[in-house]
């Protein structure tokens, strides 16, 4: 408990009268006191400090307009209009509703600010946390004054967290929950009983800190690495809570508290003369802080209330507020968040040093004699000390003697699992700069590509590089995306966190850690010959991020530049570049085509030329999904990169022709009936009456359930069967019924209304006019209906829809949008056809913002058209949603009329655009 903000942020507020005259208030109280006596003043009184606090709010919204970044000013005259009020409530209630000229010595009070409002720092719409301290029990004068007091702050409407402890109460409560040690470490003294305050912060130093110091550090670390855990663990979340996520606010905090609890400084500045930071850290720590306490006060003005979170539909306005300007291949928002993410980077850097230093502190404190000989004893490892696990350089002017070594540390490091100490990690930030002259140095580059595809943690040792500050210097590209955010709810992390994530997962799946939910990456790594060019890929697959242009393209020339410097050679220079350029074909062709489709195959391989570069593009795919966020990759996405995989590597293998059309129908029809054991005759049954597509499009198992329902279903109008199908992650839902115009998009928005995502669709008709259906569906979140409720839901709203027992387009449009964030983005809806994906198809491909029933939209969009959908392909990013569909006319056809594409592209356009209302059909 201490004074800190009292004594230091009051004194440096800027005309205080301005936020509040607590002389003027209190002269007008005691004028309305005198006129009508206390009680009935009592309105008169809420209206006139209900008046400041409102007049006091916008005279702190005006400065922060005027300087928005200032967040120290804005946080401490916050906490410096809530304390004149708190002192102007207490002199009332003391003076004119409960005076006691007379008091005895149990009828002492002092009201003390603990939590943030006691560091000084509240944002607008902050909780007000407040202790009222007795000497013992309370006195029922004690208790009266309290409840006033309380009352009057609920009638301004101040969420107000308070508790009443005696003396003895403060230090029992402290000793047993840390959450209250916390709070009471920032105790500040409001008003009141001074001598009390002061009475109660001794013992809280003498009776409470003394001797449980390395009790408080395990358990506050602890709690934060819980919060972390919470929060997503990662301080580069592209939505992030700039109180509680890592490297926030509660981070810097976590710090103070640290080094307040063990050294008792009364402020940050302190903390470098206890040496837990140099002076250049301490000033990073206050810039830090005092740009997330400008957002934090942003967010509470922007909301009217104590919003944290800086969502999508926020960063666009606090970026605004902030004076952020778009800049060529880059938006205003996303310059705003990547300054914030460099803020993050660097809170996480100064809490690793910083704890990294009470080590050092704790270890020094051991005592001698029987325990001296556990001291860490120090070894040389390649020239460089190493202490208790913790590597070090031998001299101030190691890296500039040799600056090779602000890599060779990294290495070293990893190769010999070891941490780096602070000392070698403030030097290496210090002379980060003379990476510089040895870019072009050989061992340098070598070095560097060792650390990069390392066999032990890339993952770690790039992060250590990088919060160093050496990677972006050493790799000037990789500095450009920095803490760069992409402005969507597809990527989770920011670009250099995504790539150091990808090169992790690639590491680990080398290692077989990630057999089960990768099976087909961890047999390929060890089949490549190319292992360099895999990880310089995944290192390049996403540099020009940021920069006007596709930066696949971008990507590539960098690549063609780059490589040659790192020591590699023509052929995996061009193979890299390749890879770069083209990481974005195989999710592209897995998620949007259709892969029973024979030229959709044919094309891919055209591209892909060798199984080497499939091989590489296969791995590079699958952990550039995997490390865009949790819940991205599934077991539907495994099993079409899979698909496509397996196709392609035939095909390469056994050359480009469509090899045995009828071998591969007739291999298929005996693998169904095989499955089917005593009921096998049926393959032969119904092997007239589908078409070579059908027999080729769906696998042997679906192909068994289709038949089996079909033959069960005995001509009946419809029959709907749903199923948890493992193998995609997902639940199959196969209609069949008599083929009629318009019964795709029934079926679709019958699944829509019974809360399902479509992600694939199979249209097929049998000879005999009867269409057999099959949709994979999901949840919203992505998941599998399996509970028998939920099949159930899913068959009657399919049985309503088509019989018209429900109006579909009412309904739909009802719905509410799963992804509610989404309009945060402008997301413009396109259509683009193809005619050279398939031999037989049209390729319809839209692209527009996610949101409910869409699929169900374009159907009917294209029905409307008069366009037969053969299958549907559905991929969504975030807010964007991409929609697939193989298309003919009515008579089978392409359709290749410029006149009748713009016409579709027209309807399918105004079925996406959310602005135009749909009109029920008749």
């Amino acid at each position: 408990m201490g004074k800190r903000a009292e004594s230091g942020g009051v004194s440096r507020i800027q005309n205080q009268r301005a936020v509040i005259d607590r002389r003027a208030l209190a002269a007008a109280i005691s004028e309305g006191v005198e006129t009508n006596g206390a009680a009935k003043a009592r309105p008169a009184v809420v209206e006139l400090l209900r008046g400041a606090l409102a007049e006091g709010r916008a005279e702190i919204a005006r400065r922060l307009a005027e300087h928005p970044g200032a967040g120290h000013d804005s946080a401490e005259v916050q906490a410096f209009l809530v304390d004149q009020l708190i002192r102007l409530i207490h002199d009332h209630v003391i003076g004119d509703v409960y005076p006691a000229p007379n008091r005895t010595s149990g009828e002492r009070l002092s009201v003390m600010a603990v939590g943030g409002y006691g560091r000084g720092e509240m944002a607008p719409h902050s909780d007000v946390d407040v202790a009222f301290i007795t000497p013992g029990k309370q006195t029922s004068w004690c208790e009266q004054v309290i409840e006033a007091t309380l009352y009057f702050l609920w009638d301004l409407g101040l969420k107000v967290g308070h508790s009443s402890r005696s003396l003895d109460d403060v230090v029992r409560m402290a000793k047993s929950d840390l959450t209250i040690r916390t709070a009471l470490l920032e105790g500040r003294y409001v008003w009141g009983d001074q001598a009390l305050f002061d009475e109660a912060q001794s013992r809280f130093w003498a009776e409470v800190v003394a001797g449980t110091e390395r009790q408080y550090v395990s358990e506050k670390l602890a709690e934060r690495n819980d919060r972390h855990k919470r929060l997503g663990d990662s301080r580069y979340v592209v939505e992030p809570n700039v109180k509680e996520g890592k490297g926030g606010l509660r981070d810097l905090h976590t710090l103070y508290w640290i080094g307040k609890y063990i050294h008792h400084v009364r402020d940050v500045s302190e903390l470098v003369d206890v040496g837990l930071l140099s002076g250049s850290e301490y000033r990073a720590f206050r810039r830090a802080e005092n740009f997330f306490w400008a957002v934090r006060c942003h967010l509470h003005t922007i909301t009217g209330r104590a919003e944290d979170r800086l969502t999508f539909d926020l960063q666009r306005e606090v970026a605004a507020r902030m004076q952020f300007a778009d800049r060529p291949g880059k938006s205003a928002v996303e310059r705003f968040m990547q300054y914030f993410f460099l803020q993050a980077k660097r809170v996480g850097h100064l809490t690793g040093l910083f704890l990294a230093q009470l080590d050092e502190q704790f270890a020094r404190k051991q005592p001698r004699g029987l325990l001296a000989g556990f001291r860490a004893r120090r070894r040389v490892v390649k020239g460089y000390p190493v202490y208790g696990g913790k590597i070090t350089v031998p001299s101030d002017t190691w890296f500039t003697e040799d600056p090779v070594r602000l890599i060779e540390i990294f290495v070293v490091a990893d190769a010999n699992r070891l941490e780096l100490h602070p000392d070698a990690m403030r030097l290496a930030l210090r002379d980060a700069r003379c990476v510089d002259a040895v870019r072009t140095d050989a061992r340098a580059n070598a070095l560097f590509l060792d650390l990069l595809a390392s066999r032990h943690d890339p993952e770690t040792a790039l992060r250590w590089f990088n919060e160093a500050g050496v990677f972006g210097r050493f790799i000037p590209d990789f500095g450009r995306v920095n803490a760069q955010m992409q402005f969507d709810m597809y990527h989770h992390y920011t670009v250099d966190e995504h790539t150091i994530r990808a090169v992790g997962l690639m590491a680990r799946i080398e290692q077989g850690e990630l057999r089960k939910d990768h099976p087909l990456a961890t047999d390929l790594v060890h089949k490549i010959q190319h292992r360099r060019v895999l990880y310089v890929s995944i290192l390049l697959h996403d540099i020009a991020k940021g920069r006007r242009g596709d930066h696949s393209v971008l990507g590539a020339e960098v690549a063609l530049k780059l490589c040659p410097r790192l020591g590699m050679s023509d052929e995996e220079t061009h193979l890299t570049a390749w890879l770069v350029g083209q990481h974005l074909l195989m999710s592209a062709v897995a998620f949007k085509r259709d892969l029973a489709d024979w030229k959709t195959i044919t094309d891919f391989v055209a591209t892909v030329q060798s199984v080497e570069r499939l091989r590489l593009l296969s791995m590079l795919t699958i952990v550039d999904i995997r490390a865009v966020g949790p819940g991205v990759w599934n077991s539907w996405k495994r099993q079409l990169i899979h698909e496509l995989y397996d196709a392609a590597e035939e095909r390469l293998r056994l050359g480009h022709v469509q090899h045995g059309r009828t071998q591969r129908v007739a291999a298929k029809q005996a693998a169904v009936a095989e499955r089917l054991g005593a009921r096998g005759t049926l393959a032969a049954k119904y092997a007239r009456q589908f078409n070579d597509a059908y027999w080729i499009a769906e696998p042997d198992d679906i192909i068994a359930m289709n038949i089996t329902q079909l033959d069960a279903a005995g001509g009946a109008p419809l029959d709907v069967h749903c199923e948890y199908y493992a193998a995609r992650g997902a639940t199959l839902v196969t209609v069949i019924a008599a083929d009629h115009p318009g019964l795709f998009y029934r079926i679709a928005g019958g699944i829509h209304l019974a809360g399902g995502n479509i992600i694939d669709a199979r249209i097929h008709t049998t000879r005999g006019g009867m269409a057999v259906d099959n949709f994979l569906v999901q949840d919203p979140l992505g998941r599998p209906f399996s509970e028998d409720s939920q099949l159930a839901r899913i068959k009657t709203m399919i049985a309503d829809a088509l019989m018209g027992r429900v109006k579909l387009v009412t309904q739909l449009a009802a719905r509410p949008s799963a992804r509610p964030r989404a309009s945060a983005f402008d997301v413009r809806p396109a259509a683009e056809f193809d005619n050279q994906a398939s031999n037989r198809f049209t390729v319809v491909e839209v692209n527009a913002r996610d949101r409910p029933a869409l699929l169900s939209r374009l159907a009917r969009a294209l029905f409307e058209a008069k366009l037969m959908v053969h299958s549907a392909h559905i991929a969504t990013y975030g807010e964007r949603a991409v929609d697939t569909f193989y298309v003919t006319d009515l008579l089978g056809e392409k359709v290749d009329s410029g006149s009748r594409l713009r016409a579709v592209e027209k309807r399918l356009i105004e079925a996406a655009d959310e602005n135009v209302v749909e009109v029920a059909a008749a």
